[in-house]
């Protein structure tokens, strides 16, 4: 008997079904009955017009939505616009769901109002509780109902965010907010989601993910003739390589330049607005290549079926829309190692002990590997810069930065400014670690602008997608090692070539230092070009889960050398030429790499 089970992902908390749910997510997943159902909900990611703010998704299952965010580095950005219907005029109450996301004694920097029908609502917005919640709005007079307006309101330019508004007629409705999979049944149900059909396309390959690695994935498989579907949360592709994280790719094509050049940036700085014109010309390749492409589609869960990926599900997110991607072989490049871990692969977080793989090196001890393995990894970077200008440029105060920035002064920023601690998770804290960084760029620059030559000085750019480093990581038949670099060993299954000195991270508050939103880099020369196997390219858990980018099969310090992007990509090619023999040969990624691991490196262009 085949066996057949749905799970959808909310929150950490995942869902199964032994049949394809539409939107709610089981019937054992009924609203409760005190819970409102009976006003309007405007999702902010719905709004018809953005404005200045920014849509958010990088964090839709850690806190339930896709929000907007006022990113306008300090200064109030234009307001977003939207108009929604009541079902009759009268007393509406108004409750926003939002958070403070820097609370103190000062005022919340996150700041916004709400307009309805021109009318501002009571409350500043954003300045009430630290966690994701609904804050009360106040009462609204609604006269003409089929048109209601709504508007958001900066007030700081301080990255408010707001993820929903709705109105009610009762005036304390119980509203799910901390219950995520009650709110997405509750979002999915209010606004009609609940009453469709999910919608269901097939390929001969899906690709998670849409930076460097999922694009040549991507590529690689369209060349040799496969359908292919490239879903990416982000509304461009590029991953840390886009204009929205700008870093610019490094390590050596291999043997895949030709496809890598159409992807990949120059050699800029860091941060740089030259990332735009790479972007532009990313696209144009995307878009004639004849692959699928999904962007702003996040992934939200799977269907396995006899220990195989049947199926992947991704919700559109302006609309909330779900479809199901049927495909007989995926690829995760996520980064995250998403699609793995939904599906039961066995994945690795953090540093194993030096003992583990023999990978003690270091002159810095328990900073490249420790005696005991821990959960420390790589840090996330939110890139920056600023510009000289020919007039004073006031720059807000910030007292809510300086416990994070302190003194520091700066005014650019450049990779080290990453975050990582031991006690948050790079994945399941991601907003939190981001906006620490926020505020050691905000307090740096304050700080640096109390110089007199920096009084003609603004903030030119800073991201708000932040550049992640390292997470989980799925397991393959083989564990990449510091020891395969340093010895260069050799592999008859070799898909991937690199020559980068191994690369490893570390904050260098661990090293007594006061800043702990700076890091620092243990190198360590490989003395010439080192390889990686396609068996660390598929899982040795589900038949047909291939990973390209930095969740393949590795060890923490096995990360630090192929983890650049251009390496990443090398693994796309590898992963989307083996999608097309595993086609041709009616054969799972496995066997690909045992029986026919020739033809592959041939297609990759190995003599």
């Amino acid at each position: 008997m085949r066996r057949r089970e749905f799970l959808r992902v909310v929150g950490g908390t995942a869902i199964t079904t032994t049949t394809a749910p539409r939107y709610l997510l089981a019937a054992d997943q009924q609203l409760p009955s005190t819970i409102v159902s009976d006003g309007v909900l405007v999702e902010a990611a719905s709004f018809d017009d953005f404005g200045g703010w920014k849509l958010d998704t990088q964090h839709y299952q850690q806190m339930g939505g896709c929000y907007l965010l006022a990113h306008g580095m300090g200064r109030p950005v234009a307001n977003a616009t939207t108009t929604t219907r009541l079902p009759a005029a009268g007393s509406w109450h108004v409750w926003v769901r939002t958070r403070d996301w820097c609370p103190g004694n000062w005022d919340s920097p996150g700041r916004f109002r709400v307009r309805v029908d021109g009318k501002t609502l009571k409350p500043d917005f954003g300045a009430d509780r630290k966690e994701w919640h609904w804050q009360e709005g106040g009462r609204v007079d609604v006269s003409d109902p089929t048109k209601v307006g709504v508007e958001l309101q900066d007030l700081t330019g301080f990255d408010g965010r707001c993820d929903a508004i709705f109105f009610a007629r009762a005036e304390a409705p119980e509203l799910p907010s901390n219950d995520l999979v009650a709110l997405s049944n509750w979002k999915d149900r209010l606004r009609g989601r609940a009453d469709q059909d999910v919608a269901e396309r097939q390929f001969d390959l899906v690709v998670i993910g849409g930076g460097i690695a999922g694009c040549a994935a991507a590529l690689a498989a369209k060349s040799r003739g496969l359908s292919v579907a490239l879903i990416q949360d982000r509304p461009v592709f590029g991953g840390n390589a886009s204009e929205e994280v700008r870093v610019h790719t490094l390590g050596i094509p291999g043997q895949g330049e030709t496809l890598l050049r159409t992807i990949d940036t120059p050699h800029y700085p860091n941060g740089h607005a030259d990332a735009i014109e790479a972007q532009q010309n990313r696209e144009a390749t995307l878009a004639s290549s004849g692959v699928d492409l999904f962007p702003h589609h996040l992934a939200i869960g799977l269907e396995r079926q006899d220990g195989l990926i049947a199926s992947v599900e991704a919700r559109e997110a302006t609309s909330g829309r779900i479809t199901r991607f049927k495909a007989p072989v995926f690829v995760d490049a996520t980064g995250d190692g998403w699609l793995g871990h939904w599906a039961g692969a066995e994945c690795r977080y953090g540093r194993e002990s030096r003992d583990e793989f023999d990978e003690g090196w270091s002159s810095q001890g328990d900073l490249w590997s420790p005696t005991r393995p821990d959960g420390r990894v790589m840090g996330t970077s939110v890139l920056w810069n600023s510009r000289q200008t020919d007039r004073r440029v006031d720059f807000p105060e910030v007292p809510w930065a300086m416990p994070v920035a302190g003194q520091h002064a700066a005014s650019a920023g450049e990779w080290h400014w990453e975050y990582s601690s031991p006690d948050l998770h790079q994945i399941d804290d991601a907003e939190r670690m981001r906006d620490h960084l926020f505020r050691a760029i905000y307090g740096s620059f304050a700080n640096a602008k109390k110089r007199p030559n920096n009084a003609t000085r603004e903030l030119a750019w800073v991201a708000f997608v932040a550049g992640r480093r390292e997470s989980r990581r799925i397991l393959g038949d083989y564990i990449y090692t510091m020891r395969d670099m340093t010895e260069r060993r050799t592999f008859a299954d070799a898909v991937v070539e690199e020559v980068r000195a191994i690369d490893a991270h570390y904050q260098r508050k661990q090293t007594g230092a006061k800043e702990d939103f700076l890091s620092e880099a243990i190198f360590r020369n490989t003395g010439g070009k080192y390889y990686v196997p396609f068996r660390c390219l598929y899982s040795k858990d589900i038949a047909n889960l291939m990973m390209a980018g930095r969740c393949f099969s590795c060890s923490h310090i096995g990360l630090c050398g192929p983890r650049v992007m251009k390496t990443c990509g090398q693994m796309g090619i590898a992963v989307g030429y083996a999608a097309a023999l595993c086609k041709q040969h009616t054969a799972t990624p496995r066997i690909v790499g045992a029986r026919h691991v020739g033809e592959l490196r041939e297609l990759i262009g190995y003599a």
